[in-house]
């Protein structure tokens, strides 16, 4: 595993959970009632309804207003973290309560009760501002429910000065909560102007309902980029037209947030049978929002307007440099170029390794739609920069792909298309536009681009894949979409991660077969859209965030615990002054 910020955000997911089903939280809440009943009955009859009334009750009370009263702000928290969060302050407040009490004794017990109940209060304030309203004056009284039914039982339970001393340790506590949160939000405030705490809500949000809010959070952070995305427009008066798309923008960043789903929204934006192919980009150029993709739309679109076509193409050829092939492929005075490392791992390009390689391209070729294949995961690492080795071998092997292309003699063509549904989820590591392929016929010999709606492709897996679509043509490849719609916390879940390669080889065949039976004689035009505008996560934003995050975490905790210690020792001095 690299130790690039692209991973240490993957890290950051070990902090998530799912919250175990509210009764079985409420029903572990009653029994540690009852128990603490049954041992205080044990100990004397003074302490016997201090289990249920003064811990179970209060839990009860907070589970049941905690969701409608959060809903109040226009926020939700579920009933399942509702009753895990009432749950985890009952466990804390009787540790801190009785565990002193069986070494002091117990007319200690109201003081500590009074301190639990001003931890409880600091402890739901945060937690409530952390997954469900980052906005601190909405979350007090949702957060003050269980404190306030403590409060209530206790002035019935013990002497009257019990209430005063109490409501003091709220405010005491209530600070300390209202403290760590300014300490948690200001990095973030520092650096990007955004709330941390507000990204959490939304990113938790997306979990639970799907809700897209977090597109709000990302334009904030966001930048304007201009971007070239190149296609190639085959036309087939036989059969329906293909357009082969290559945009440089990432489908991030994760589910249907953002560009997640890029490659099946650009498929749906045009008449034709359309594959959009994995371009150079990383995570900074994830699209802020989906509004962001009929952008690119409107730009391939607009780039058809006075295309000039071709009906003679070059057999496809391969070439290498180090680690990097290239399948490179001439459509009249366009050139096609699909790259991998398969076996060793091909991750995402940086964006400026793209534009080199196609600037020098244009020397020989009036367009060139470089394709990173992605097909290739050993673990989730960072993307290839420039002036890196790997990314010096990308330009000597595209430069070897110029020089052998320029020269190949150009015949009539045919292409066929298809595209296969396939019966495998986006949890299985499967988008929803399944298998595509396109085969290209010229002078007898067959190449096929075979392009499945995935997050990269389960190390060796491409290269099964591949010899089946080689029993049927001369040349191939296998690429994905890379669309994250397959991720919504973690960034692995390749092609053949989930399902096993056996499953997926039938489709795979099925898609190449059907393109071969679909040929039919084709012209092409090719041109490059210039995405003007398109706003970005931004020029390393994700690696700033990333590292800003980590080292709040660092920091997060005994930070806390210091800030905890002085509160309790301001809840000792308000008892002396209070006496």
């Amino acid at each position: 595993m690299e130790s690039s910020q692209y991973v240490r955000f993957e890290g950051l997911t070990r902090y998530l959970f799912s919250a175990p089903s509210w009764p079985r939280s409420l029903a572990i809440t009653v029994v540690l009632g009852l128990l603490i009943d049954g041992a205080a009955y044990r100990a004397g009859s003074g302490f016997f309804p201090v289990g249920t009334l003064g811990f179970t009750i209060p839990a009860l009370v907070a589970f049941l207003l905690t969701p409608p009263l959060v809903r109040v702000s226009g926020r939700q928290i579920t009933w399942n973290r509702s009753a895990l969060l009432a749950l985890a302050c009952t466990v804390l407040g009787v540790i801190v309560s009785l565990s002193p009490t069986l070494v002091a004794g117990r007319s200690l017990f109201p003081t500590l009760y009074a301190i639990a109940l001003g931890l409880t209060f600091c402890i739901r304030l945060l937690v409530l501002v952390a997954v469900a309203d980052y906005r601190q004056s909405r979350m007090v009284v949702p957060a003050f429910t269980q404190s306030a039914a403590g409060i209530a039982i206790g002035a019935w339970l013990f002497n009257p000065g019990f209430a005063l001393y109490v409501i003091v340790l709220q405010v005491v506590f209530g600070l300390v909560a209202i403290l760590l949160i300014w300490l948690i939000e200001r990095p973030l405030k520092r650096g990007f102007h955004v709330s941390g705490l507000n990204f959490l809500n939304t990113f938790i949000a997306h979990l639970t309902d799907g809700s897209k809010r977090m597109e709000d959070f990302f334009r904030e952070i966001g930048e304007e980029v201009y971007v070239p995305e190149v296609s190639l427009f085959f036309s087939r008066n036989e059969a329906e037209d293909v357009l082969f798309t290559v945009p440089n923008v990432h489908p991030g960043p994760m589910g249907d947030v953002g560009g997640g789903n890029l490659p099946r929204i650009l498929h749906d934006s045009f008449p034709e049978e359309t594959l959009v192919a994995h371009g150079c980009a990383t995570h900074d150029f994830n699209l802020v929002s989906e509004t962001e993709i009929e952008k690119i739309a409107r730009a391939v679109e607009e780039s058809r307007k006075g295309l000039s076509f071709s009906d003679t193409a070059s057999r496809p050829i391969r070439v290498a440099a180090g680690s990097v092939s290239i399948l490179c492929q001439r459509f009249g005075d366009a050139l096609l170029m699909v790259s991998t490392r398969s076996p060793e791992r091909t991750e995402d390009l940086d964006c400026a390794i793209g534009m080199i390689i196609m600037a020098e391209g244009r020397c020989g070729f009036s367009e060139v739609a470089f394709v990173d294949a992605h097909n290739c995961m050993t673990g989730v690492g960072s993307p290839v920069l420039p002036a890196t080795r790997i990314a010096t071998e990308y330009l000597d092997a595209a430069r070897e792909g110029f020089r052998a292309a320029r020269d190949l003699p150009l015949e009539q063509f045919a292409v066929g298309v298809s595209h296969i549904r396939v019966p495998f989820t986006r949890e299985q590591g499967f988008g929803s536009l399944g298998v595509q392929a396109l085969v290209t016929e010229v002078g007898g010999t067959r190449a096929a681009y075979v392009l499945i709606d995935g997050n990269n492709v389960a190390q060796g897996v491409r290269e099964r894949l591949r010899d089946v679509a080689l029993l049927h043509v001369d040349d191939a490849e296998i690429m994905t979409t890379d669309t994250h719609t397959v991720n919504t916390v973690s960034g692995k879940n390749p092609v053949g991660y989930a399902v096993p390669v056996e499953e997926i080889v039938p489709y795979i065949e099925q898609a190449v077969l059907e393109a071969v039976s679909d040929l039919a004689p084709a012209r092409v035009g090719a041109a490059t859209a210039w995405c003007e505008g398109v706003t970005v996560f931004g020029s390393q934003r994700v690696s700033q965030l990333a590292s800003t995050v980590n080292a709040m975490l660092s920091y997060i905790a005994p930070l806390s615990f210091m800030i905890l210690v002085l509160a309790f020792l301001l809840s000792f001095l308000a008892y002396i002054v209070l006496q």
